[in-house]
């Protein structure tokens, strides 16, 4: 018998019957999207990505588990680097989330300017086709790592947001909405620490970790999709949202995952120092940002600056006023606990289904 998918949700009801785009729509984002939208009355969901080998995983899936809703996904081999790819799925096109991008940080010291070419023209790609073809929004994907960025990964994925929002600028909100979303650290996602450790544990070799007192913000996949969701209902063109996520060290999540695959300590932990481009600590919002960012609850939204070019003005008359509010990072959020984070994992699919198995 197929899997069931999510029912729909009151959130939903402004995706029924558009067609939805996913950039880089074989990771785990893209997993998550089909998730929550494919038993929805949404029309269409496009998947675009260069990797066939994982387009047809996912097709095959999809087919295998829920094999009704499936018949809305259609996939469109493409690269952002490549506009005319991006010309061609974008046809018909009502609302883009664009998650394409290199996001290993050790790869991207080492390689910088193939991140400039996907996180920064890329980008800039992908915009130009959004409004060519009258897309209705556009929700771009960034990382805590773009904040005060000291790694290749960060500064690409920086330069990605200032060229999402000098569009806003020139493209009125009503021909094409376009926002940034920033979080952290996803647990369990493609890439991540928690499945090499995993991984490590069941081979019965050390847990390498770069350094315990590291902290990180943490979410799960849900929660990043919330984020997004939330900004599609309720940002403004050029707003930056984030969510307020806790965090914890890396120590702690190890001995979280420790704690679970290795319950009688057989497998020991082994320190090997931060990786090329590293921060003991990330950061969400700068305290430039935090000046202008507005509370809403769970998230901040963080508004565009749209002043002009004309600066003289602003020597006349200007503003002076600022939040109280200063830097968020992974340093001075909560810090959760050893079983919160054993709690938060185990609230994850991905893990139950290798405890069970």
């Amino acid at each position: 018998m197929s899997q069931q998918l999510p029912q729909q949700l009151p959130d939903d009801t402004a995706f029924a019957g558009k067609t939805l785009l996913i950039t880089g729509g074989t990771g785990s984002f893209g997993h998550a999207v089909l998730n929550r939208f494919l038993a929805t009355d949404i029309g269409e969901i496009r998947i675009f990505s260069r990797d066939e080998k994982k387009q047809d995983d996912m097709r095959h899936d999809l087919q295998h588990r829920a094999p009704a809703a499936s018949e809305k996904l259609r996939f469109y081999i493409g690269d952002v680097r490549d506009m005319a790819s991006l010309r061609s799925a974008m046809v018909g096109v009502d609302y883009v989330f664009h998650a394409a991008a290199l996001k290993q940080v050790p790869s991207c010291e080492f390689f910088p300017i193939e991140a400039v070419k996907t996180n920064v023209l890329g980008t800039d790609n992908l915009l130009t086709a959004a409004i060519e073809a009258g897309v209705g929004t556009v929700v771009c994907l960034s990382t805590d790592k773009a904040a005060y960025p000291v790694n290749a990964m960060g500064t690409s994925k920086a330069m990605m947001e200032k060229v999402a929002l000098s569009r806003c600028r020139t493209v009125p909100p009503e021909k094409t909405r376009i926002l940034c979303t920033r979080y952290g650290n996803v647990l369990c996602s493609r890439g991540s620490v928690v499945p090499l450790w995993v991984d490590q544990i069941r081979a019965g070799e050390p847990m390498t970790v770069t350094n315990p007192d590291m902290t990180r913000f943490i979410m799960t996949l849900d929660e990043a999709l919330e984020l997004v969701l939330f900004a599609f209902r309720e940002g403004e063109s050029g707003d930056l949202l984030v969510r307020k996520a806790p965090a914890c060290t890396i120590g702690t999540l190890a001995m979280a995952v420790k704690s679970l695959f290795d319950p009688e300590d057989q497998v020991p932990l082994r320190n090997i120092g931060i990786r090329h481009g590293e921060k003991m600590y990330e950061t969400l919002l700068t305290n430039e940002e935090c000046a202008k960012a507005v509370d809403m609850g769970d998230f901040y939204r963080v508004p565009c600056d749209k002043r002009s070019l004309n600066y003289d003005r602003y020597f006349i008359q200007g503003d002076t006023g600022r939040n109280v509010l200063t830097e968020f990072n992974s340093g001075n959020t909560r810090l959760l606990s050893l079983e919160e984070v054993r709690e938060k994992l185990l609230s994850l699919d991905w893990i139950r289904q290798r405890l069970d198995g």
